[in-house]
């Protein structure tokens, strides 16, 4: 029986220059290797594949990362046979060009004359010669991590720092953090071992997403670092997460192709602990408007005594620091909703939203990776009088509602619940110049099951694209009859050819004046995929070309940013 859990996930704390790093060495160092082999219960020649990666890793323990991402046809269960895949595999195939079965990838690195096909994508005759040249090349960067598991509670935390030793050639770095597992038993085709066959380096888990969390200091003697706090859940897809079978890897790419280097984090287990409160996550409007906020945060108490108090530290925008004492009482692994006091803050085109908690019962918490949350949202774009408000759901569509409501909290616009899947378009409209919040609910916690949902103008244009969620999101809108989208900074049509995009598109248009420029691809549930074009533009005509190498076929949005001003455009890449 597959059973539906929550999962927990928490960017704690970023931090660059300026931090005295204590985990990651300063000293000039060669690559690592990041072998990602593509494999299969059913393949009959993987079992060679792991013994040659094996071998790879055995040789150069300390240099050498395997991940081994069950994908593909070859990887799909029958019958009562365990499901090994994950929701992040066939993205990383795709990318990689493989034609046949086992392939690997090492650092994502295209190796002229030894691919499958055109991709990065290699038969395993070549990982060896390619690891060899792998290890003997120069890194720019050293990457440090270390990883923290309470079984009580499954919590895991791991810090990871990466410095640079030189100047990246690109502005913005990736960190991959990758949860595997060793030690799993089940059936392999060719392993002669039944059941039986002993699977390692299973990826089980990104905890920075698909294509990870950017780092925007690249250059030499930048230091980044950061937290991340999850819950480990009981299983995935019903194979048993074995504690003391995982091992953390952390690794940095510069695209969402090549990887420069990696390192499998030092691993400390810890039984429990007395005092340990944490922020599991907070709600906040995704966008911003009216420049009042009043977070609501999830907190559990995972100590093993009861939490009756418990100090919350909050900012805005690095401004004035605003406390709140929270009373109750938490046995260990309750959480509750606790919505913090309201906090006036001036609306910048960007802002920040930090949350620290601290002195669980009065005393010193034992696990303080966990007390804190950060994350940033944009200010409001202004909206049209009229327009649609869209939602499509894939699956229980009788969970979704949503309202719209003015600066006094009267709904104006609400839909839901629905009787059937697929896009849902409903019309709204701003009465009056304000801030209005757009709330969305999915009783399910599945956040539309992979859905999405949309503002659009009269014409359907696509304006905006809500960010991902579980259980509700909101987002503050502004309307104002004297500004409009009419008075971007662009005369005529934007225009993207050709679409649907193979790897490669022109987007033009023409400016009235000069701008700084920045245009973005997302995916359907509104995640960053790939930045196209970052800079100044200069008034007059524009041709700017946009790589979509090595991102999968489907449906996405380019957002184009004109100074303060954004447009939404559709397009097909496939």
């Amino acid at each position: 029986m597959t059973k539906r859990i929550t999962l927990f996930f928490t960017l704690l704390m970023v931090y660059a220059i300026g931090f005295s790093q204590t985990i990651v060495g300063t000293d000039p160092e060669n690559k690592n290797v990041v072998l990602e082999e593509f494999t299969g219960i059913h393949c009959v020649f993987c079992p060679d594949g792991h013994a040659i990666a094996q071998s790879i890793y055995d040789a150069h323990p300390d240099d050498v990362l395997l991940v081994y991402i069950h994908q593909g046809s070859f990887a799909t269960p029958s019958g009562s046979e365990p499901d090994f895949r994950t929701q992040w595999g066939n993205a990383i195939a795709g990318q990689s060009g493989l034609t046949g079965y086992p392939a690997g990838t090492v650092n994502r690195h295209l190796f002229s004359g030894w691919s499958q096909g055109s991709g990065t994508a290699m038969s395993r005759n070549y990982w060896t010669s390619a690891s060899n040249q792998i290890m003997a090349a120069p890194s720019y960067l050293n990457v440090g991590a270390e990883a923290t598991i309470v079984t009580s509670t499954r919590q895991l935390v791991v810090e990871v720092e990466v410095y640079y030793t030189d100047n990246s050639p690109v502005s913005s770095n990736y960190l991959n953090v990758v949860i595997l597992q060793n030690n799993i038993l089940g059936p392999q085709t060719g392993g002669n071992m039944g059941n039986n066959y002993v699977h390692k380096h299973m990826l089980r888990h990104f905890l920075t997403g698909q294509w990870g969390v950017e780092i925007t200091e690249t250059t030499t003697g930048s230091l980044y670092s950061a937290t991340f706090a999850y819950e480990l859940p009981e299983d995935y897809n019903s194979v048993d997460v074995v504690l003391e079978n995982l091992d953390i890897v952390a690794y940095v790419t510069e695209t969402h192709q090549e990887a420069i280097s990696g390192i499998m984090a030092n691993e400390t287990y810890i039984a429990s602990n007395d005092y340990d409160a944490a922020i599991l996550s907070a709600y906040y409007p995704k966008t911003a408007c009216a420049g009042v906020i009043a977070p609501e945060v999830v907190l559990k108490n995972y100590g093993v005594n009861a939490l009756t108090t418990l100090t919350f530290k909050y900012t805005m925008n690095g401004g004035e620091e605003a406390t709140f004492d929270w009373t109750g009482n938490l046995a260990q692994n309750e959480s509750t909703m606790v919505t913090l006091p309201e906090i006036a803050y001036d609306v910048l085109a960007n802002n920040t939203l930090n949350i620290h908690c601290e002195q669980p019962d009065g005393e010193v918490d034992q696990l303080p990776q966990n007390d804190s949350f950060n994350s940033s949202f944009e200010q409001s774009q202004y909206y049209p009088e009229a327009g649609y408000f869209g939602v499509q759901t894939l699956g229980d569509p009788q969970d979704v509602t949503w309202n719209l409501t003015d600066g006094n909290g009267t709904v104006i616009a609400e839909g839901g619940p629905y009787s059937t899947p697929g896009l849902q378009l409903e019309a709204i409209a701003f009465p009056e110049d304000g801030c209005y919040t757009l709330t969305l609910n999915d009783a399910s916690g599945q956040g539309l099951s992979g859905g999405f949902y949309i503002i659009t103008d009269e014409s359907t244009n696509v304006l905006w694209t809500g960010p991902a969620f579980t259980n509700k999101v909101s987002a503050e809108l502004a309307y104002d009859s004297q500004v409009g989208l009419s008075e971007v900074d662009f005369t005529g049509e934007i225009n993207i050819f050709p679409n649907p995009i193979a790897d490669m598109a022109t987007m033009e248009f023409n400016l009235n004046s000069n701008v700084v420029a920045e245009i973005g691809l997302y995916d359907l549930v509104g995640r960053n995929i790939a930045t196209l074009y970052q800079g100044q533009l200069t008034s007059g005509h524009q041709s700017i070309p946009l790589n979509t190498r090595g991102i999968n076929s489907g449906v996405y949005f380019v957002k184009i940013k004109l100074n303060n001003q954004t447009v939404i455009k559709k397009v097909i890449i496939g």
